[in-house]
């Protein structure tokens, strides 16, 4: 039989675990609610720069009419030998699987692109941890200013590289303090390797995030720009039924909202599709030329902030799971302890009898 002070002595530890857990779930609940509310606010700007370039679709000649190439560089498509991974997972943990299942979607990338020559860039402590200790990191090359525009016009020249996957970036602490310069600079990191011909594509790793209960994980294609406005998801996974009752409950129990945030403003809607004959202050190419690459840094911009938000979302389902997992063990163990002390009076109530009948 277990001892009743040691048995009290975990109770207690065991209820100091759960204040910590219960304060955390509560934190991320808050957290949760300031991310919603920054990707809510960022999705008008999305919106209408998305129908303004469908509008200038409609417009502006983005094919070459003779040869039927794009005019653009980021429309351009190529056979797939070089391709260019962005992996978003979050830099804390006690968030469940949230970060571990965004790393085993970026294995099983991997493993289909067998063969092929893939650079990662990642995003988020744990992502980094877990991939630096299965593939290298690239060597750092710096090029001066003249070389880069140089190179703009060149195309790059073939190297020995034959399925090699190395890592060529790392972002640390940048999901605490997210700013939109951030998402451009690596936006403009991976245009002008693209347009250098260094990569054939883009894919992004992230979990898209749409409510509590409405997220997936997703393997989109952000490079070459197949259709403007449309997600080119290559692979997708989406929650359980015991994963979306268990996010319900933790939503409800810390008072979050479980509303979608994915419904379209009509009126940016209506501006890309109305056949209204918009008079542009520059040409229409000219404006498709400059605002496309803003396009792909919204692009990775909204993936950082619905995966922030995700990531806040898992730490709280994951904090109400441990919340709960410790009351049931703290009635578990008051129950032993209660057994325990009832065995203890019994017993000494059995010694004292017998000594009274022995005497």
């Amino acid at each position: 039989m277990p001892n009743i002070l040691d048995i009290r002595r975990r109770i207690r530890s065991v209820v100091n675990t759960r204040q910590i857990t219960k304060a955390m779930k509560v934190v991320s609940a808050a957290k949760l609610r300031r991310a919603q509310d920054r990707t809510l606010a960022a999705r008008p700007y999305a919106q209408m720069l998305t129908n303004v370039l469908k509008s200038l679709v409609a417009r502006a000649e983005i094919y070459d009419p003779e040869t039927g190439e794009p005019k653009h560089p980021l429309l351009a498509q190529r056979e797939e030998k070089n391709i260019l991974l962005i992996v978003v997972t979050g830099d804390k943990g006690l968030a469940g699987a949230f970060s571990a299942n965004i790393t085993k979607a970026a294995a099983r990338f991997l493993e289909s692109k067998a063969g092929r020559n893939v650079d990662i860039e990642v995003i988020g402590r744990k992502g980094r941890d877990f991939l630096r200790r299965r593939y290298p990191a690239a060597a750092v090359q710096t090029r001066s200013l003249a070389e880069t525009e140089k190179s703009l016009d060149a195309p790059a020249e073939a190297g020995d590289r034959t399925g090699t996957i190395q890592i060529t970036g790392e972002h640390v602490g940048v999901l605490g303090k997210l700013e939109f310069s951030q998402a451009r600079d690596l936006a403009e990191n991976v245009i002008q390797r693209y347009q250098r011909e260094e990569i054939d594509s883009v894919y992004l790793v992230f979990n898209e995030f749409k409510s509590v209960i409405a997220q997936r994980l997703i393997v989109e294609q952000i490079l070459p720009i197949e259709q403007v406005g449309e997600q080119a998801v290559r692979q997708a996974e989406e929650m359980t039924e015991e994963e979306k009752k268990k996010a319900k409950e933790a939503a409800i129990s810390a008072g979050v909202g479980m509303r979608r945030s994915e419904a379209p403003d009509e009126q940016a809607t209506q501006f890309g599709t109305s056949q209204v004959d918009y008079i542009y202050e520059q040409p229409p190419e000219e404006l498709f030329r400059a605002l496309l690459p803003k396009y792909v840094a919204i692009q990775i911009f909204r993936a950082l902030l619905e995966s922030i938000a995700a990531e806040h979302a898992a730490r709280m389902t994951a904090m109400d799971s441990a919340t709960s997992n410790a009351t049931d063990m703290i009635d578990s163990l008051t129950l032993v302890m209660n057994r325990a002390r009832q065995a203890k009076i019994t017993k000494e109530i059995i010694e004292i009898v017998s000594g009274a009948a022995a005497m």
